[in-house]
This record gives structure tokens, sequence and C-alpha cells, in this order.
């Protein structure tokens, strides 16, 4: 390809109306785009900020395997430092950001993170178990419980007691409240974002988190005075976790991995889960399937086994596939120019690997709109054309736990219900916060097996 110093073709449209799209109409948004100029395009910015989409897997691949000093992506981010904090791994940049990689990833590997397997499975029965046969619920609500009853136990070390009800219902009420549509709008248009006092929308997010941040140094506190050594939760880990100086994290540090975690981990592997459950409810020979293999183990089988079964696994890869939950990578600001399939890219612009495109280009996925776990059987993708969690040094570090944790609740789950949707009619991803994901009201019937 020859090299040109343009970029792609693209639309130049005003930013109010493009966000008013983006946050309205997520899925149309990158489609209408695609369908349009390709595989590639850029969104025409001011003066020299422009936005370019990248899908196809060459680029992806040049992206994830550049020197990540060709990009300031941290800084990309920095509208979630409200929420996060500055010391998020999500917001560092260069020797920070590898810094923090290295503290906080042996936690989510290999044997620490298979003994969470009979929390997981615990929490989910619980739940489950207090739902009223033939009665309809909200799906997502109960999921939702599920999985931040899981941080809490496996992040936090919080089981019971009143520490645990105060973040449950802080950080369920702070997330339910950032997913609305008038909040959605706040995290990408600024001048939503004024605290006009404790009944202003943005004053009750600044109030919630100020609650949330007491309760969480409390307990980085408590746990710096205790003496027993035996704690197996992931804040334990990271307090006893030192740098390559020997240096630990900070309660600053901690406090904003902890809710980087908690926000990132939770409410993503939710919005999955019931997308899993709405598919298998819309395809029934996807649910046989899968029960048909569940059969084959037996219910009482040790969590690793569970993660370990193929079709099981496909299911929640199709799942990630057809609706990724985060629709876009880490943006990346360009701070030194860079080669992408033959366009050299600027200083100041951003690139965008587009994970909701190449997850839907029909020469990678026949029939990409079609929910078809068993194409994950028939071939293994590469990670610049299966990537859900983002790429390259950016990629998501909880990505193991998340699957394991989508596989021992579905398990979990199916043993014992089969769940029906009330409304038959399909359903399209809408903006949730940063994410998308499937509409909030969802509503199911579970009856025993």
């Amino acid at each position: 390809m020859t090299l040109t110093n343009s970029l792609p073709d693209g639309p130049k449209i005003s930013r109010f109306l493009r966000l008013v799209k983006f946050i309205t109409q997520p899925v149309k948004y990158v489609e209408d785009f695609a369908q349009i100029y390709g595989d590639r395009f850029t969104i025409w910015g001011s003066k020299d900020t422009h936005i370019i989409y990248f899908s196809q897997p060459q680029a992806l691949e040049q992206i994830f395997t550049a020197d990540p000093q060709h990009f300031r992506s941290g800084t990309a981010s920095g509208g979630l430092a409200f929420l996060l904090g500055d010391n998020s791994l999500i917001l560092l940049d260069g020797d920070r950001h590898q810094r923090q990689r290295q503290l906080l990833t042996p936690p989510f590997h290999g044997e620490r993170m298979r003994a969470y397997g009979q929390d997981i499975r615990e929490i989910a029965d619980h739940v489950s178990n207090e739902w009223t046969i033939g009665k309809p619920f909200n799906i997502r609500n109960s999921l939702q419980e599920i999985t931040l009853r899981v941080i809490l136990r496996v992040v936090f070390g919080l089981d019971q007691g009143q520490r645990f009800q105060e973040l449950q219902h802080l950080l369920s009420s702070v997330l339910d409240f950032m997913g609305s549509p008038l909040m959605s709008g706040a995290l990408f248009f600024g001048f939503l974002r004024k605290d006009l006092g404790a009944w202003s929308p943005w004053g009750q997010v600044m109030r919630l988190l100020q609650q949330i941040d007491r309760l969480i140094y409390a307990l980085i506190a408590e746990r710096r005075s205790e003496t027993q050594q035996n704690r197996q939760d992931i804040l334990s880990l990271m307090m006893a976790a030192r740098d390559a100086d020997g240096q630990p994290m900070s309660d600053q540090e901690l406090r904003d991995e902890l809710m980087t975690l908690l926000v990132a981990g939770h409410e993503t592997t939710a919005s999955a889960l019931t997308w899993a459950f709405y598919w298998i409810d819309r395809l029934p020979e996807v649910g046989e399937k899968l029960l048909q293999e569940l059969d084959t183990i037996g219910i009482n089988s040790d969590p690793s086994s569970i993660a370990k079964l193929p079709y099981l696994t496909a299911v929640c890869q199709e799942t990630l596939r057809i609706y990724p939950i985060v629709m876009n990578g880490v943006p990346r600001i360009v701070k030194t120019p860079i080669e992408i399939m033959g366009y050299k890219i600027p200083e100041g612009n951003v690139i965008i690997s587009s994970i909701y495109l190449a997850h839907h280009r029909p020469e990678v996925y026949p029939n990409p709109k079609q929910f078809k776990p068993e194409r994950f059987l028939e071939r293994q993708f590469s990670p610049y054309e299966y990537l859900p969690f983002g790429g390259g040094n950016r990629r998501c570090i909880g990505l193991a736990f998340a699957q394991y944790e989508m596989k021992i609740v579905l398990a979990t789950i199916l043993s014992h219900f089969q769940l029906s949707l009330v409304n038959k009619r399909p359903v399209y991803p809408v903006r949730r916060g940063f994410t998308v994901a499937p509409p909030a009201g969802m509503r199911m019937i579970a009856r025993l097996r």
C-alpha cells in the first residue's frame, strides 16, 4: 500500500450531533459510518484533532503491537477520573502503567483465581434461590447482585456485616444512577457535570462517591492494622504486593484500583450474563446443548471442570462477540506520528480500535448477526479478530476472571432453573454509562428443572 499523509475518508459532523447519536444509538453509530466509509474511517474534529476508527485484523495487529510510547492511552480515558481516581490503571501511561499492571496481575491468574470458584457458585446459588418460581423478575438486577457480591467477597473479603451492606447499597446506587440516560449523557457532555448541591443529579453522584471512599479507606486502614496474614482476598494480595523497588501501593493507589475493579469488574459481567440468558432462551437448541454438556460432569463438579467445558466456553465467547460490552478498545492519542495500514497518522489524532466492527466482519464471522457458539469450536481466532477485552498493553487484566465467573454462574443457574423471557421480542444494546448493555427492564420467569 502506498504511504499517504491523508487520513481515511469519513463524516464531517458537529461534535454535539455526533455525541447525541453515540450516546443514544451506540451500535447504529458505528454501523452507519462503516457502511458508508468502509472498515476504516475518520471522524473529522476541530483543528488537527481527528478520530480514526480501524477494525480490520491487520490494522489492529499494527496498533496492539506498536511501541506503547507512540500513544497516550491513559490521558484519553481522563473522563473516568472522577469515578476511578487519578491512580487507576486505566488512566495511567508509561512506567506508572507498567508498574500497576505488574502489581495487579498476579491475583487474577492460575490457582489464586480458581480458588474463588466455590465462592462464585455459593453466591449464584444464594441469589437465585430467592427467586419466586413462576413470577417475573428483573434478570439484570439479579445478576448484578451476584456479580457485585462476588466482587465484594473476592476483592474486598466482605460477605456480611454493616460495611458489606453499606458498600453493596452505595455501589448499586451510584452505578444504576450513572447507567441512566441523563447520567450517560453527563459522562460525555461536560456542562451536565455540575454539582449544584445534594439534590442535583451530579451532586448526588459526588456524594455517593464520597460515602464509598469513606468506607474503602476505613477498610484499608483496618487491614493495615491486622496481624493475621492469611487472607486470600484480592485487596490483601494487593497490599502485600511490591514493585521492582520493593515499594507497596499507597492507600490512594489501593482505593483507585479497588474502584477500577468494582466498576470494570461487576457491571460488565452482569451485562454479559444477561445477554447469555437472553440468547439461551431465544435459541432453545443452545440451552439443550448446554444442559447435555453439563450433565456429562454432574451438578456438583469442581468449578475448574466446569470452566473447561468447550460448549459452555463457546457460548460465553459468542455472547461477548456479538454484543461486546465495551464497543471500542481504549482510545490511543498519537504522541509521535505512526503508520497504520499505509496511513501516516500525525501527532494529536486519536486511534480507535472498534471491537464491535471487528467482531462483525463477515469474512471472519460468516452471518455475523447470527448467534452461533459453534464458530468458536470450529476455529481459533487471533487476538486481532476476537478482542472483547481490548488488546495490546491495554488489554483488561481481569479477562480470565470475568470469563471464569461467567461460566460458573451460568452453569450453576442452568443446573437448577429454566429461565424464559416474559417479552419474546428481540432486544438490542443500549447505552449504559461507558458501556453498552441489554435494556434495563428485561424480565424473565424462572422454573425449576
